[in-house]
């Protein structure tokens, strides 16, 4: 017996070893069980080699791996295929699509998985599941190899443990683990290393980041409170110019400015850092007014498509911009450090027209049905002096096509009435920030007169529409009463 736990245990140190040597690894119903159990930390990907997702997350996941398979607390990557040798297992976590990720910890399932599916994304959130939020350094060398990292690195240096800022300082890596890594220490050798003074917050930037227009290094200066400390966080941690990815996106606000072109930290440091550095020089000048960020021209092709741009000519950026009130601008001219200056200064005054997406204005818009665009908008829908109600379609849209010839029969029907009936393709035109659209059809109702859109979430057969239109109206329709029954005509004898 005791033999047998001994070659056990020696089993799973040689299955360890051989993982952290290849970064991920295969699992099966025949090994899922016994070798989750040897690791601490482990996130499994469940999925189908057929499946498109799949395919698409697969390097993106073998990279995460690589970037991981050093770390100190361990977290390794599992795959198992669903249609092969894995299918009992992923019974037995009642996987029902793919991919579907699960966090494991010791053997046991921990949680799903809701976070980014990019390879940054992936280490930064996998990092945060693991030990403390905040990493103690117990070395000059854990010091160093902590900023060598290539991510923003927050550490506290600290007089004693347990101190007032310790506990804040935790506090704030709690809320913020997801978001940054953090690392703190009262080792004398640290902070001699470090240069810096006891009871101190300091963000360090990775390397590939450093430049010449803004420090390498930021030190905290104000009060020890846990929103003081989040806030400047937050605020800092991008830097003047941030490097914008999906996982990321969210953390830039508007008014917002970005230059899009090939950035890439992995294969091209010196060229995405050639083109940020001349972003970071003009920026200088709007620092606290204007928020600056660079995104891979390819991962967001789907907002160059938003202001026109279906393929970029060169590898100069192309620049976009957005106001505080969600105004969209776009340079037009090459890029080049003069003509962006100009761009910035013209924006910034209120002298440029906003960029609008807009197919041309219909020459006749005189059916039952209006045809908004961009363009015309304003002028169809706030400005008719009419109710309206508006359906926001995708060309491509199964439902939206099984409801146009209701929609259709709904324009004639009302065509006499005070009210507009009114449809907007919203992959060709601009959407106005007050309706929000997220699926296809979506339609809402707007009192005349009023800016504040209301969504239609009735039913969508034509009598449907007719109640609801009757019921709302401004003035009582002329064709319905107030319940949506026609009116007896009169007929004069």
């Amino acid at each position: 017996m005791r033999l047998s736990l001994a070659l056990a245990a020696v089993v799973a140190l040689s299955f360890v070893a051989e993982i952290s040597a290849s970064a991920e690894v295969d699992l099966g119903d025949a090994d899922f069980d016994s070798k989750l159990a040897s690791m601490e930390n482990v996130l499994v990907m469940f999925y189908a080699p057929w499946c498109g997702h799949c395919k698409k997350l697969k390097p993106e996941f073998a990279q995460a791996a690589e970037m991981m398979k050093d770390d100190d607390p361990p977290v390794f990557l599992a795959k198992v295929d669903c249609t092969e040798a894995g299918k009992e297992t992923c019974s037995k976590f009642s996987v029902s699509g793919y991919p579907t990720l699960k966090i494991f910890k010791n053997g046991e399932l921990s949680s799903d998985y809701n976070g980014p599916r990019e390879a940054n994304g992936i280490v930064k959130y996998m990092r945060s599941q693991v030990g403390p939020a905040s990493k103690e350094l117990k070395s000059a060398s854990d010091f160093e190899s902590f900023i060598a990292k290539d991510d923003v690195a927050i550490i506290a240096f600290l007089a004693e443990k347990d101190s007032k800022l310790e506990k804040t300082f935790q506090k704030v890596s709690d809320v913020l683990r997801e978001k940054a890594r953090f690392g703190h220490s009262n080792n004398g050798a640290v902070v001699k290393k470090a240069a810096q003074k006891a009871d101190t917050l300091v963000l360090y930037r990775p390397k590939q980041l450093s430049n010449k227009f803004e420090p390498d290094t930021l030190v905290y200066d104000g009060a020890f409170d846990s929103a003081d400390i989040q806030k400047w966080v937050k605020d800092n941690y991008h830097g003047l110019v941030g490097v914008r990815t999906q996982d990321s996106s969210k953390d830039f606000v508007q008014p917002l400015v970005i230059a899009y072109y090939n950035v890439d930290y992995k294969k091209n440091v010196k060229g995405t850092n050639y083109w940020r550095n001349r972003i970071l020089k003009v920026a200088q000048a709007y620092k606290g007014e204007l928020a600056f960020a660079v995104s891979n021209k390819d991962e967001f092709q789907h907002e160059l498509n938003e202001y026109g741009v279906e393929f970029t000519p060169s590898d100069k950026p192309i620049v976009t911009a957005k106001n505080s009130k969600g105004q969209k601008f776009k340079m037009e001219d090459e890029f080049s450090m003069e003509n962006f200056e100009s761009f910035l200064k013209k924006m910034v005054a209120g002298e440029l027209e906003p960029f609008l997406k807009s197919e041309p204005i219909p020459d006749m818009n005189e059916g039952g049905v209006t045809i908004a665009v961009g363009k015309n908008f304003d002028d169809v829908v706030f400005n008719s002096g009419k109710d309206a109600l508006i359906e926001f379609y995708a060309p491509w849209c199964g439902h939206c096509k099984k409801l146009t010839p209701i929609y259709d029969e709904l324009g004639e029907k009302l065509k006499d009435e005070d009210v507009a009936i009114i449809k907007m393709d919203a992959t060709a035109n601009d959407v106005p920030e007050l309706f929000e659209v997220r699926g296809f059809p979506t339609l809402f109702w707007l009192p005349k007169g009023s800016k504040k859109p209301v969504k239609y979430e009735s039913g969508r057969e034509l009598q449907d529409f007719i109640k609801y239109i009757a019921k709302e109206a401004t003035e009582e329709l002329k064709g319905y009463d107030r319940s949506g029954n026609p009116k007896e005509s009169k007929t004069e004898l």
